[in-house]
């Protein structure tokens, strides 16, 4: 859904997400780029020009004990988010949650393409701060939701990008199954998901974004998708 405040007014926003950066990396900071498996979209991500040499022990022991995902576009949002803006009949009128929204691509993406509501849903209140001024950037407004499991009622679409690096949480599969009529899913870690329900939509490349170096098979993104009849109730 389209939102009439200027973009102009992120900047605001982007000073309190140098302030999520900094209780990590006291020198971390955001700048405006548009990824390039997603163009379209302009976002508030890492700086990697702070990064003037390695990482002292102390900085990257904090890093990994506290990773700020949300500020990378990891390669299956882009091609996720582009997919949807190419294709905005799969969520246009509806409502949309955007499950591990981490800097909030999907979920800026689908209201770009008309959806009716949109849920930005992340543990990280400090993903949510990022999902909320990157939907300012590009004109566009998103909903909160801290708890996948006290959700808004009546959800029709739930994407979801790169949430299945962890073996622990492919019942996610099922749980989206169960509710809404619809899910986008997009990996690039797991090359089977094992659910028939779930059909291969599409494959396509993308590197995250500024890029971490990964491995080229995390690079190779598969798109799927799973309708049911599910009402999509919160339970």
């Amino acid at each position: 859904m389209s939102s009439d405040s200027p973009a102009s007014a992120s900047p605001a926003a982007a000073r309190r997400l140098d302030q999520h950066l900094q209780q990590t990396l006291p020198h971390g900071r955001v700048a405006q780029t548009r990824p390039a498996g997603c163009p379209d979209l302009n976002l508030w991500l890492f700086d990697p020009q702070v990064l003037e040499g390695p990482l002292s022990h102390d900085e990257a022991q904090a890093v990994v004990d506290a990773p700020a995902y949300w500020s990378f576009c990891w390669a299956s949002g882009q091609v996720l988010a582009a997919w949807i803006l190419r294709h905005p009949e799969a969520v246009a009128g509806k409502r949309v949650l955007d499950f591990g929204c981490g800097s909030g691509i999907v979920a800026i993406a689908a209201a770009r393409a008309g959806a009716r509501d949109v849920i930005a849903c992340d543990l990280d209140p400090a993903a949510l701060d990022a999902a909320e001024a990157n939907a300012l950037a590009n004109g566009v407004t998103v909903a909160r939701c801290e708890d996948f499991f006290r959700r808004p009622a009546g959800i029709d679409v739930i994407t979801a990008a790169d949430v299945l690096y962890d073996p622990d949480n492919r019942p996610l599969l099922a749980t989206f199954h169960d509710a809404a009529p619809t899910v986008l899913l997009a990996d690039s870690r797991v090359r089977d998901l094992g659910d028939d329900r779930y059909q291969l939509k599409t494959v396509a490349e993308a590197r995250t974004w500024p890029d971490l170096h990964e491995f080229e098979e995390f690079n190779r993104v598969r798109i799927y998708r799973c309708d049911s009849a599910s009402s999509g109730a919160a339970s």
